[in-house]
């Protein structure tokens, strides 16, 4: 039991579903299932399945969250593994599940009168370089 705890501490700290944290999560829903039902046998409220059905939703979500990240992990391992395997290469833009957005192209907004410009290292999106400031200095003087 105690190893239990070292490595259920230890798991908090590691990234990713562990085998310890899906463990612990299983047997803590499994329990408050239980204590629903036995609550719901001693005061027959409705209010227990209620709570019952939304315990069961975010149990069947976070184990299905776990399988994705999981399965995410799996595939970058093999990717860099085998660089052969890389899906970027041969993909065609919304063929694939897991799209990224690329901020690269001109919105509708920018495409007008005033363009903006990408700066060569900022990645956050915002287009915005410090060559308008020079143009709206340049139309005051």
């Amino acid at each position: 039991m105690a190893s239990f705890v070292e490595e259920l501490w230890s798991s908090v700290f590691t990234p990713g579903p562990t085998p310890t944290l899906l463990i612990a999560t299983n047997v803590s829903f499994a329990a408050l299932q239980l204590i629903l039902f036995a609550l719901l046998l001693a005061t027959h409220s409705l209010h227990f399945v209620a709570l019952s059905i939304i315990s069961a939703g975010l149990w069947y979500s976070i184990n299905w969250f776990a399988a994705e990240v999981r399965a995410a992990q799996l595939a970058q391992e093999a990717e860099k593994k085998d660089p052969a395997l890389d899906r970027n290469k041969d993909s065609v833009e919304g063929d694939s599940d897991t799209e990224t957005e690329t901020f690269n192209k001109p919105s509708a907004i920018a495409t007008g009168s005033a363009s903006l410009s990408s700066s060569g290292g900022d990645s956050s999106g915002y287009g915005s370089t410090d060559s308008e400031w020079e143009k709206v200095e340049d139309n005051k003087a």
